[in-house]
Parts: structure tokens; C-alpha cells; sequence
């Protein structure tokens, strides 16, 4: 079996493209507002990023960070947004190492805490976030859950 590749979409700028179209794919959010943030990143106009896990050539699981993913509460930021990893390799920890990596690289850039929003409960508490408090989700009905990783 082929060694998991987790790499910065920096160390491989050519898969924005393909990165875009995948995260679309995932969340249905506009693959113009995925290539507006990854352009930025990589023209260094931001320093949240997007992390990738490759098996060969597909990405199998991926997380950016954004300012804001969508929520009434802008003084919580950078957001770690878009954590998917593919069924097929779920319960590898793909997503616990991307979630790693990011807050390590944000860490390093003297960016922290960061934030994410979910609806899970139990899983990010494995990795170090703690449950923050709940935010309104921009035209969501009901609350969600703010998670904090300092």
C-alpha cells in the first residue's frame, strides 16, 4: 500500500485546480470562493492555508483556514474549515494529522487560538480542540457548536 502524502497547497501550487473542484464537490460552497482564498494563499497575501492528503494522485482529505466559515462571531478567527476526508479512507486519522498540521503551521506564523464550527461532538475533542461556546451560522436556524485549539 502507497504511503498517505500530506502536503501544504503551497508545496504543490499546481493542484489548486483540482483542490478547488474537490472541496466544491464536498461542500457545495462556489468553486470561485475556494480558488479566491487558495490564490490569496498563494500569492502570500494570507498566511491561512489549505493542507492536503494525497493517496497517489487524488486528494483524499483536505481543510483550509478561512477568517470567518460562516458565523455571527468575526472576533473568533482564523477558522479551520472544509475538514472532509474521503469514506474510503476514514479512520486512518487523515483528518486529525491535517488538523495538526494546520494549527502547528498557524502556530509557527505566531497565529493562535484558532476556531472551527461543527455539529460534531466527541470527534475534534480527540485532537486538542475544546468545545468555546455556540455561534449563529449566517442563515442557519439553529446554533452550532464553536470549537477552540490554542
Amino acid at each position: 500500500m502507497k504511503e498517505l502524502q500530506y502536503i501544504t497547497l503551497r508545496e504543490n501550487p499546481e493542484l489548486m485546480n483540482m483542490a478547488a473542484q474537490w472541496f466544491h464537490g464536498k461542500w457545495g460552497v462556489p468553486e470561485e470562493a475556494y480558488l479566491e482564498c487558495m490564490e490569496a494563499y498563494l500569492k502570500r497575501e494570507t498566511e491561512l492555508g489549505w493542507f492536503l492528503c494525497l493517496d497517489g494522485d487524488q486528494i483524499v482529505g483536505g481543510l483550509g483556514v478561512i477568517e470567518n466559515d460562516f458565523h455571527d462571531r468575526p472576533d473568533l478567527t482564523p477558522n479551520i474549515c472544509a475538514v472532509y476526508t474521503e469514506e474510503s479512507h476514514r479512520c486512518r486519522g487523515i483528518a486529525g494529522k491535517l488538523l495538526n498540521m494546520a494549527v502547528e503551521d498557524l502556530r509557527a506564523k505566531g497565529i493562535s487560538p484558532a476556531y472551527l464550527v461543527t455539529d460534531h461532538t466527541g470527534f475534534y475533542e480527540r485532537y486538542g480542540w475544546e468545545f468555546l461556546c455556540m455561534v449563529q451560522g449566517d442563515g442557519e436556524p439553529d446554533m452550532t457548536r464553536m470549537y477552540i485549539h490554542g
